[in-house]
Parts: C-alpha cells; sequence; structure tokens
C-alpha cells in the first residue's frame, strides 16, 4: 500500500494513521510525499514523530498493488497524475474524483478529524506520538478552532488530547521559523502595500513556497489586517498565498476566479493558494519586474472582489445578477 500526500501537517497526521489502520492489515504501507518539506514546523514534525516518510520520486509505483490519498484529490498537484488512487479521504471541497472508495467532508475543518474517527471505529487507542500528530494537524488547520471547523473536529481533538504528548506538541509549534527565512521578512517589510485593510506582498524569487506561507500567516497578526496575500517565483510557478479573518470573505473563491483559469487555484474561506506556470502569464510582461509583478496581483484581486461585492450587493436588493 503506498499512501500519497502533499505533506502538510494535516496529510502527514493523516497517512500515518491510515499506516496505523491498516498495520497487520496488508504486508506494507510506504508513506509518500510529493513536495519538498522545509518548512521548520513540518521537518520537526516528521523528525520528532517519526513519520517515516519517502518522497515520491524514490518510490517506484509498480512495485504497490493499492494507491490512497489523504487530504488532497488527485487535481491538487500535477506529481499525483502518476497515481491512479483506490482510496481518496479530504476535507477540501469536492472535485469530482472517482475512486473505488471516496470520503470527502468539506464541512470538517481537518482530515485529521476524519481519520480519528476511522481510529475510534476500529477501536484503536492512538500511540502517543500518532495521537500528537493528530492533534497538532486539527489545531493547525482549525487555527485554534477560529477558522472553519464541525463538533466532529471538538470532539476528535478532545479523545485525542487524552493520548497525547503536549510538551512534543508545543515543540512542534515553537519550531515555525528559520534563520534563512528572514530575509524575507526584510522584503516583505520593505515592499509591502496596503490598501483597505488588504497587504499585498510579493517576494520574488524564494528558496521555498512555505516562505510565502510563513510570510502571509505573519500579517494577519496585525489587528488592522483583514486580508493577506503574498506571492514568490518558485521553479517556473508563480506561487499565491491568501489568508483572511473569515469574515463574509471567501479566500477560496477569490484566488479561483481571480487566477483558476491559469493555473490551479482554490482553498477554504480564510485560507487559499494559487499555483500558475510562468508560461501562462501572458499579460504580465515582465516576470522579472517585482514591482510590475505586485501590481498584477493588486488589480486581479481587488477587480475580482469588487465583481463579488457588487454582486453581492445587487442580491440583497433582490436584482438580477
Amino acid at each position: 500500500m503506498l499512501v500519497v500526500i502533499n505533506a502538510d501537517p494535516d496529510a502527514i497526521a493523516s497517512a500515518m494513521a491510515v499506516r496505523r489502520l491498516l498495520w497487520r492489515r496488508v504486508s506494507g504501507v510506504t508513506l509518500s510525499h510529493v513536495n519538498i518539506i522545509k518548512r521548520p514546523d513540518n521537518t520537526a514534525m516528521v523528525r520528532l514523530l517519526r513519520a517515516g516518510l519517502v518522497h515520491s520520486d524514490e518510490t517506484d509505483e509498480k512495485k504497490f498493488d493499492r494507491f490512497v490519498m489523504v487530504d488532497s484529490q488527485p487535481s491538487h498537484h500535477e506529481a499525483f497524475a502518476r497515481f491512479s488512487f483506490d482510496a481518496v479521504i479530504d476535507h477540501h471541497p469536492d472535485t469530482g474524483i472517482k475512486a473505488a472508495f471516496t470520503d470527502i467532508r468539506p464541512e470538517y475543518g481537518a482530515t485529521a478529524s476524519i481519520m480519528t474517527e476511522y481510529l475510534r471505529a476500529a477501536g484503536i487507542k492512538p500511540s502517543a506520538k500518532l495521537a500528537t500528530a493528530l492533534l497538532h494537524a486539527i489545531k493547525t488547520d482549525t487555527d485554534n478552532f477560529e477558522r472553519q471547523a464541525v463538533n466532529e473536529d471538538i470532539r476528535a481533538f478532545q479523545f485525542l488530547f487524552r493520548y497525547s504528548n503536549i510538551h512534543l506538541s508545543r515543540k512542534i509549534e515553537q519550531a515555525d521559523l528559520r534563520l534563512d527565512f528572514l530575509k524575507y521578512f526584510r522584503i516583505a517589510l520593505q515592499t509591502m502595500r496596503m490598501h483597505k485593510g488588504r497587504v499585498f506582498v510579493h517576494l520574488g524569487a524564494v528558496a521555498n513556497p512555505d516562505v510565502c506561507v510563513v510570510v502571509a500567516d505573519f500579517f494577519m497578526r496585525i489587528c488592522s489586517v483583514k486580508w493577506s496575500i503574498v506571492s514568490g517565483f518558485y521553479e517556473n510557478k508563480l506561487i499565491l498565498i491568501f489568508r483572511n479573518d473569515g469574515l463574509r470573505k471567501d479566500a477560496g473563491k477569490t484566488a479561483k476566479q481571480g487566477f483558476g483559469h491559469l493555473g490551479s487555484a482554490g482553498g477554504h474561506k480564510s485560507m487559499a493558494r494559487a499555483e500558475i506556470p510562468v508560461q501562462a502569464l501572458d499579460d504580465l510582461r515582465d516576470c522579472s519586474d517585482d514591482r510590475k509583478v505586485l501590481q498584477w496581483i493588486i488589480d486581479r484581486v481587488e477587480k475580482k472582489q469588487k465583481e463579488s461585492s457588487v454582486s453581492f450587493k445587487k442580491d440583497i436588493l433582490g436584482l438580477k445578477t
């Protein structure tokens, strides 16, 4: 059995849960990630909880009989195309995936909550490391229950808390910065554009797309910021990270409407992501000019948000859209 993920805390923990569920039921379970893990909290999670991940480039799919995906869907990453999935379990919006077994619950705050229900249904008491991984995943994806969550997420959290190692969890949470990330904060502070509570930042070329995530989350800690949109170029792709305060906003919709026709885009109401191949940026003539790239992003986001606002007002007034 090969479990394939785009590694982040929720995906890592959910994959570990699959491995535990299938223990002694299959001849072997390998956990494989398609992305590069460089975020400090993610690397700390893998190391401290002994997740045992192998990069997909180092796996030979011909040696496996079944393929499982958790916390993602095949259309979310081009690297998934080489696999034919037998089972998909996820909490992101349904993309119409077809597999022998699917369990898509977009109302849940984390896939880890779904996997916790599977463990409980199987009568399995999670180890301290597995419980800590799942607990951390729920806390991360719900932002300590400040983002979308349902009662099932809370019940899963309460169950896992009994078995988790809080000291390990705290150590993972505190490992959120790397020394080489600091230079991007300088770039962000020097080049940011702020308008009506929206912060826009373009970092230029980045060593890892996770830098954009860290910077976007940082700006959301400022009380006057309602939106944080951070971008950067990585491996011939423009990466855009969207964050907002969740008050009558939809980051996933903004990302999809503004950039979905150029590449992959989507997410939740308060957090989303878009990845656009450089060759698709036809109307952006000079990708090397960071100021022009930033202005191009601002124009597209503000145009779509203005259109959404007009549409909302028309709906309220009972007019045809």
